[in-house]
């Protein structure tokens, strides 16, 4: 799968050089994609080398946000070459199947899909490969957590008590298996009127902090809720690449640079449990 040498995560076909990050959620419609896009798009601003993982195999949306056009290339049957768009690598089932096309898989599909995304893409070598997660405690994340145990949880989650307390099971299921917690994002924060600034906590206040308080976390950012977001995002323009200037830019250029200046140090007690033996 991966071994830890020189404390750098060794692929098949590249390295992760400073952060494994799986991006998670309770519940959809927190805006856990676009999170993890602008994430990416961030560090890639900021001189990093970063790929993305769309791990959400059955609800796709991170090649529609972050505007990749190109297919993956196949060298062989075991060998894939993943896209780049706004310097980020990716790869996604939206490489091989149409967007409006469903994907009506099992859980064993879905271990296959993880194995061949993470051990046959050349990756090359990166600093962050970030995995967005299908919302839940289900499948996938469980198989990211047992088999990339490098990886740590950033939770999305909206202020509002409904979603930080769903939020808070992904947490809880991350400390069962093990999975070190990165901290929470709050995305939706809060509306800002474009024409007269006035803020509007349309889900409440503290609930971002509240759920980190409870994880023994840190809240690493609140991203205000912004029209433009959702309108770019849809056009495939992440915002923070667009409009450095935008408070939800600002946010991210924080948070990513909080992300960086970090000190790491892999576990070497950890190591990924075998894909093979898990079947």
């Amino acid at each position: 799968m991966y071994k830890v040498e020189n404390n750098k995560l060794e692929l098949n076909h590249g390295s992760i050089n400073k952060g494994l990050i799986a991006v998670a959620s309770g519940k959809g419609g927190v805006g856990k994609s676009t999170v993890t896009v602008n994430l990416a798009a961030t560090l890639a601003q900021l001189d990093q080398k970063v790929g993305i993982i769309d791990a959400d195999v059955h609800g796709f949306s991170v090649p529609r946000i972050i505007g990749l056009e190109d297919e993956a290339e196949a060298v062989n049957e075991k060998e894939i070459i993943p896209p780049e768009v706004n310097g980020v690598k990716v790869i996604s089932m939206g490489s091989f199947v149409g967007e409006g096309s469903p994907v009506i898989w099992r859980g064993p599909l879905l271990t296959r899909a993880l194995e061949q995304f993470t051990q046959d893409v050349h990756w090359g070598e990166l600093d962050y490969l970030l995995l967005d997660l299908p919302p839940g405690t289900g499948d996938m994340a469980l198989n990211i957590m047992q088999k990339l145990p490098h990886a740590e949880t950033l939770i999305v989650t909206t202020p509002q008590i409904t979603a930080t307390n769903v939020a808070g099971r992904v947490g809880k299921m991350a400390e069962k298996m093990d999975s070190d917690i990165m901290g929470v994002i709050e995305n939706m924060s809060y509306y800002q009127c474009a024409e007269c600034g006035n803020k509007d906590y349309i889900f409440g206040q503290g609930g971002g902090e509240a759920l980190a308080e409870n994880l023994n976390t840190k809240l690493l950012g609140k991203l205000p809720l912004i029209t433009t977001v959702r309108k770019k995002g849809d056009e495939g323009k992440p915002i923070v690449t667009i409009d450095k200037d935008s408070p939800v830019s600002k946010a991210f250029y924080e948070i990513g640079n909080d992300i960086i200046n970090r000190e790491i140090e892999f576990d070497t007690d950890k190591s990924p449990m075998d894909f093979k033996k898990s079947k």
